[in-house]
């Protein structure tokens, strides 16, 4: 009997997370297509969804700009804020259960400032490693991965490497970056706009060319780090109670960190730096779903994608025709959350 009762709980466990995965994918998809809809010209939502899934056209029912606009203009810009803020979700949930510490973020080993020097270096120096205008995502994504990977080998001490000495390296490195990228700006000259409107983040030049090269990286990762999903349970319990139970701790640490860069690293390359996402969704989704990273990682994915887009079409049409910056508009909601959450972790801790 006892074995029954454990079975249909299970059970029923198993039933919420696929009803609360299924309710998220439904919002989801309700998300793309009304935001496809507004912008300068209004579309109706069945004219998106017919043009979406290739219903055939007359010139009686839609003008074929729409077809443009949809498929050209708005559908990849939506999917790759989408993309970004699912792989700067689940980035963050992963570093929050490997440091721990709920005020972690995917930025917090300073992968963000390293990609701000190198999209930086693009932009002022003209180093391009292609021929075409994807040179300042490519600069950006290569010093993001360089960044990690000094972080690491300087914190490395015999073989292991601390949390403690990993965070304080980050923050050392990123403080590096971050003035060098100073630098950047004090010469940049005429070219010190790009490097801002870079530095606050959007998708103004999002189109399918850019969904192609970070669409693999980022979806790869986010598969990847979920296949983690109960390593990262065992992590929350402590290194030693880790190890004890199985786990290679340093061999993980290396995956995930590895695997954080990259999602990471793609997303900001094509979008440049946007804050905060990778903080405040997987806690909000950590209280909503519980900290059982099976069902945390793919509720966090799919809320940070809802998130982004809805921030994002709000950057777009608050004050028409110009944007605002979607950085700009995340820090004005992370700023208070984080606050929040330092004052709770305050009170936790007793300081």
């Amino acid at each position: 009997m006892e074995g029954l009762g454990v079975e249909n709980l299970y059970n029923r466990r198993r039933l919420r997370r696929s009803l609360i995965l299924l309710g998220l994918f439904a919002a989801l998809f309700l998300t793309i297509i009304v935001s496809i809809c507004i912008g300068p010209i209004k579309i109706a939502p069945m004219t998106v969804i017919k043009i979406l899934f290739g219903s055939s056209h007359s010139s009686e029912s839609w003008p074929s700009i729409y077809n443009v606009i949809v498929l050209d203009v708005r559908l990849p810009r939506i999917l790759i804020s989408g993309l970004v803020g699912a792989a700067l979700s689940v980035a963050g949930a992963a570093m929050q259960a490997l440091f721990r510490n709920p005020m972690a973020s995917p930025y917090i080993l300073g992968i963000s400032s390293g990609a701000a020097f190198g999209a930086s270096l693009a932009i002022v120096a003209g180093i391009t490693l292609t021929a075409s205008i994807y040179s300042i995502p490519l600069m950006a994504f290569i010093f993001a991965l360089i960044t990690i990977f000094l972080v690491y080998e300087i914190a490395k001490v015999n073989g292991r490497t601390p949390l403690e000495t990993l965070l304080l390296t980050g923050i050392a490195v990123g403080s590096l970056f971050s003035a060098l990228v100073s630098f950047m700006q004090y010469v940049a000259g005429e070219k010190l706009s790009t490097i801002v409107f870079w530095l606050m983040g959007g998708f103004w030049t999002s189109d399918w060319d850019k969904f192609a090269v970070a669409a693999p990286l980022i979806l790869f990762g986010i598969i990847a780090i979920s296949l983690f999903s109960r390593h990262l349970n065992l992590i929350l319990m402590g290194e030693e109670t880790a190890t004890n139970l199985g786990l290679e701790v340093e061999t993980f640490k290396k995956i995930i960190l590895v695997l954080v860069s990259l999602v990471t690293a793609a997303a900001v390359s094509v979008c440049g730096i946007i804050g905060f996402v990778g903080l405040i969704i997987p806690h909000i989704m950590r209280i909503v779903v519980g900290p059982d990273h099976r069902i945390l990682l793919p509720s966090s994915c799919i809320v940070g994608a809802i998130f982004l887009i809805w921030v994002d079409t709000l950057a777009r049409t608050i004050i028409e025709p110009t944007e605002l910056p979607v950085g700009v508009i995340t820090a004005l909601v992370g700023v208070p959350f984080f606050l929040y959450l330092l004052r709770k972790r305050k009170k936790v801790m007793g300081w």
